[in-house]
């Protein structure tokens, strides 16, 4: 029987630790702000900003969330993040997702300023991934990151398998194993013989949005299977992208859903808002 990676438990632990690094910036007269823009009335966004909202209050750091009409113009949106960027008492930006069909996505979050960015989600933070600089990377592949050292899983020299090759997990968490030295390989809809490449991986992270798609013939017996998944199930709730409950018989470690990746994301924003505040003040270190 597999290892359950409670997510929800390192969360709590990690949101301590972010509590007391908040508590000595404010000693150092800096209040640590996070400004998240929604522009419309998208159910899940608001859902999101609210989780963010309470999150940031556990930890001491302000939250203000700026809600835009759906009619908004595009200049005006552009506008506030301009002034959100100039804005010295504000640390972290986020734009929630989706925007109205009228808005350029990739307009909005280019103007961003990018150690603000803490959704990694400008040009400049996926450029510095890719060369294996510090920056701020987006929150899902850290949470998996986060996973496996907080359980002394080793990543280095390990194959790690990711199904899924989006530009949220898939890809950036592919750039961060890397940096740990896994071989990675991806796979996605276009893929031949699925289950032979994930039959092989030591780490299997699942990303592609499919329910129950990971079954347990396509799991190497001892794997460890992250499963970043959030799927609509019917009469409420969610579920992974892996068959949970039969996939936990074979492999030696798995993620669940909910209490897993997903419990981490949050807190790993606001994590993110930390390391956002080192850049502007030209105190991080090198690296993730």
């Amino acid at each position: 029987m597999a290892t359950i990676l409670d997510g929800k438990a390192l969360a709590a632990g990690i949101k301590a630790e972010i509590a007391a690094k908040v508590e000595t910036y404010v000693r150092r007269g800096i209040k640590p702000r996070l400004d998240a823009v929604l522009v419309g009335d998208d159910p899940g966004s608001h859902c999101y900003a609210q989780a963010k909202e309470r999150v940031a209050g556990q930890v001491g750091i302000t939250f203000r969330l700026h809600h835009l009409p759906s009619g908004t113009a595009e200049e005006e949106l552009l506008e506030l993040v301009a002034d959100l960027n100039k804005d010295p008492s504000v640390h972290g930006i986020m734009i929630e997702l989706p925007l109205p069909r009228h808005l350029n996505r990739v307009r909005v979050l280019n103007a961003l300023c990018p150690d603000k960015d803490v959704d990694g989600a400008h040009p400049v933070n996926r450029g510095r991934l890719m060369t294996g600089d510090g920056g701020l990377f987006p929150a899902t592949p850290l949470s998996c990151l986060e996973i496996l050292r907080r359980y002394g899983i080793r990543v280095a020299g390990r194959d790690a398998v990711i199904v899924g090759r989006g530009e949220t997990v898939g890809k950036p968490l592919a750039l961060l194993l890397l940096r740990e030295d896994a071989t990675v390989t991806i796979c996605h809809t276009r893929t031949r013989d699925l289950a032979a490449h994930t039959r092989r991986a030591d780490l299997l992270v699942a990303a592609a949005g499919c329910a129950g798609l990971i079954r347990p013939e396509m799991v190497k017996p001892g794997a460890v299977v992250l499963d970043t998944g959030t799927n609509p199930v019917s009469g409420g709730g969610i579920c992974g992208d892996v068959d949970f409950e039969a996939v936990r018989e074979v492999a030696a470690a798995v993620t669940p859903v909910p209490g897993g990746v997903g419990s981490m994301t949050t807190t790993l924003v606001m994590q993110n808002l930390l390391k956002a505040i080192e850049l502007q003040l030209g105190e991080a270190k090198r690296g993730v």
